[in-house]
C-alpha cells in the first residue's frame, strides 16, 4: 500500500527529518541522518517517474478532499523528471558536504546547516509536485527562507550581504507571485492548477488574467534569475559554502524554471496567451541577452566561482530560449537542459569546492599549476567545462543541438547563429582556467596541495560522469523531455 502514498512521502520525509536534526545536534550523527533521508528520497522520485512514464498522470488527493476544494499533488512527466533532478543532486551533495562543512561551518552550527539543507530540498520538491498555485507559494517560501540561511553560513562576511540581497529580491519575487495568484483567484475562484487551466480559456481576454500572468512571470523571473532580474545570483553563488553553491546551482533555478513552465504552458497554455500578450518575444529577447551578458561577464572574472555563476546566467538563457520557441523541439530542448545543466554545473562547483578545501580559495592565482597536484579534480573541471562549451559527447552538445534544430525549424537562422556564438564565448572563460591550471608554474599554496579526498572526488565524478554518459547516450533524458513537451503543448506543437 505504501506505493500509492509515494507522492506525499516525497515531501514528508525531508520536511519531518529537518526538525530531527535540531534534536540530534551531534555533527556526525546529523550528517548521517541527513544523508540517509536524501538517499531515501531518490528511489521514491525514480519510482514516480517510472510509474508516470508507464501509466500516465498520478493524482494524489491530500486528506481525501477532492480537488479543487482540497489540495492535490498532480505528477506528470515534466515534474516527475524535475523531482529526479532535485533528489539526485541532494543524494550526491550530502556525502560531498561532510568534508567541506567541517572546514567552512563552525561546529556549533553544523546541525543547523543540515536542518536548512533538508528544508530547502523539501521546499523545492514541494514546488515541483504540488498541483495548487497557493501551495506552490508556500513551498517557494520554505525553500527560499532556508536558502537565505544557507548562503549566510559562508566564511566570507560578504556572504551575509549576498544572503540579504537575495532575501530582498526573493521577497519581491514572492510578493509578485502571490499578487498574481490573488488576481487569478479573484477572476476564477480556484487555486487548483489543473482547474485553472480549464477555467482560464474562457477568460483569456480579461485584463485581470493578463495582469495575473504579468505578476506571475515577473515573480518567477526573479526566482530563476532571468536577466535583468539576476542581481542576487552572482554573489549568492560566490560567497555561499561550497556544498550550498552546488545544491542551489543545480536545483533552485531549475525548479523556478519548472514553475514558470507550469504557469505559462499548463495554466495559460490553452488560451494562446503567448500570442495575446507578447510573452514569447519577451522571453526570447531576455534569453538571448542573458546568454551574451552572462558569457561576456564570465570571461572577465578572476574568482572562478563567480565566473561559473555568470555562466549559469547564460545557461538559464538557453533554457528560456527553448521555451520561447513554443514548439515541441524547443520546449524539449529547454527541459532536457534542466537536467544537463544540473549535472555539468553541479560537477564544476564540486571541483571548485575541492580546490577551496585543499588550497583555501578559488581565485585564478590560487589554482596556478594545480593540474599536476590535483589531477583528478582538475580533469573533472575540464570535462565539465567541455560540457559548458557544448563539445560533442557531452550533455551540453545535446541541449545546444536541439536548440539550434528548434531555431532552424522556425526558420530563425539568426538565433541559431547566436547560440553557436555564445558557445564560443564559453571557450574563452573555460580556456582561461585550463591555461592557469596546466600551463603556469604552481603557486605557493598549490605546491603544498594534495588530491581531494575520495568523499569529495567520487560525488564530483558521479555528476561529471553523468554529464558524459548522457551526452553519449541521451535517449532516456530526451525521451522524457519530448514526452513532457508533447504533453504541455499537445501533439500538434
Amino acid at each position: 500500500m505504501i506505493a500509492q502514498h509515494l507522492p506525499i512521502l516525497q515531501i514528508v520525509l525531508p520536511l519531518m527529518a529537518a526538525p530531527v536534526c535540531m534534536v540530534i545536534r551531534h555533527p556526525q550523527v546529523v550528517w548521517i541522518w541527513a544523508t540517509l533521508i536524501t538517499f531515501l528520497c531518490l528511489p521514491i522520485s525514480i519510482a514516480l517517474l517510472v510509474q508516470v512514464m508507464a501509466e500516465g498522470v498520478i493524482v494524489y488527493e491530500l486528506g481525501g478532499w477532492a480537488a479543487p476544494w482540497g489540495i492535490e499533488y498532480r505528477i506528470d512527466k515534466l515534474n516527475a523528471f524535475v523531482l529526479v533532478i532535485v533528489t539526485a543532486i541532494g543524494a550526491v551533495v550530502m556525502p560531498y558536504a561532510r568534508r567541506t562543512v567541517d572546514t567552512e561551518i563552525p561546529v556549533s552550527r553544523v546541525y543547523l546547516f543540515y536542518t536548512m539543507l533538508l528544508l530547502c530540498e523539501a521546499g523545492l520538491l514541494g514546488i515541483t509536485i504540488t498541483g495548487d498555485a497557493f501551495n506552490l507559494f508556500v513551498f517557494l517560501e520554505v525553500s527560499s527562507l532556508s536558502s537565505y540561511v544557507l548562503i549566510s553560513f559562508g566564511k566570507d562576511r560578504r556572504a551575509l550581504t549576498a544572503a540579504y540581497r537575495y532575501l530582498i529580491m526573493g521577497t519581491i519575487g514572492a510578493t509578485f507571485y502571490i499578487i498574481g495568484v490573488g488576481l487569478m483567484y479573484n477572476a476564477t475562484g480556484s487555486l487548483n492548477i489543473y482547474d485553472l487551466s480549464k477555467i482560464i480559456p474562457e477568460l483569456g481576454g480579461s485584463r485581470t488574467i493578463q495582469a495575473a500572468l504579468a505578476f506571475l512571470t515577473v515573480g518567477l523571473g526573479l526566482k530563476l534569475a532571468l536577466f535583468p532580474m539576476h542581481m542576487w545570483l552572482p554573489n549568492a553563488y560566490t560567497y555561499a559554502p561550497s556544498a550550498v553553491t552546488v545544491f542551489l546551482a543545480a536545483t533552485a533555478t531549475k525548479v523556478a524554471v519548472y514553475a514558470l513552465i507550469r504557469v505559462t504552458y499548463t495554466i495559460f497554455g490553452t488560451v494562446d496567451i503567448l500570442e495575446i500578450v507578447p510573452v514569447q518575444d519577451m522571453f526570447m529577447v531576455m534569453a538571448v541577452i542573458a546568454m551574451f551578458v552572462g558569457s561576456l561577464v564570465a570571461t572577465y572574472q578572476v574568482n572562478v566561482k563567480r565566473m561559473l555563476a555568470y555562466s549559469s546566467l547564460a545557461q538559464i538563457g538557453y533554457m528560456m530560449l527553448g521555451l520561447s520557441f513554443d514548439t515541441i523541439t524547443g520546449v524539449a530542448a529547454g527541459i532536457v537542459h534542466l537536467f544537463n545543466h544540473a549535472a555539468m554545473k553541479g560537477g564544476l562547483f564540486m571541483a571548485l569546492g575541492a580546490v577551496a578545501y585543499r588550497v583555501g580559495g578559488v581565485r585564478l592565482e590560487h589554482m596556478a599549476g594545480l593540474g599536476k597536484k590535483m589531477p583528478w579534480t582538475m580533469a573533472s573541471f575540464v570535462a565539465g567545462g567541455l560540457g559548458l562549451i557544448g563539445v560533442p559527447l557531452t550533455v551540453g552538445f545535446v541541449s545546444k543541438w536541439y536548440l539550434v534544430q528548434a531555431a532552424l525549424e522556425k526558420g530563425w537562422w539568426m538565433i541559431a547563429v547566436l547560440i553557436v556564438v555564445c558557445s564560443l564565448l564559453a571557450v574563452i572563460y573555460v580556456w582561461r582556467v585550463v591555461e592557469v591550471i596546466y600551463f603556469l608554474p604552481a603557486s605557493k599554496v598549490a605546491q603544498e596541495a594534495k588530491e581531494a579526498p575520495l568523499s569529495m572526488l567520487i560525488p564530483t565524478w558521479v555528476l561529471i560522469g553523468a554529464s558524459i554518459y548522457f551526452g553519449i547516450d541521451a535517449t532516456t533524458t530526451l525521451d522524457v523531455a519530448f514526452a513532457a513537451a508533447r504533453a504541455l503543448l499537445g501533439d500538434g506543437g
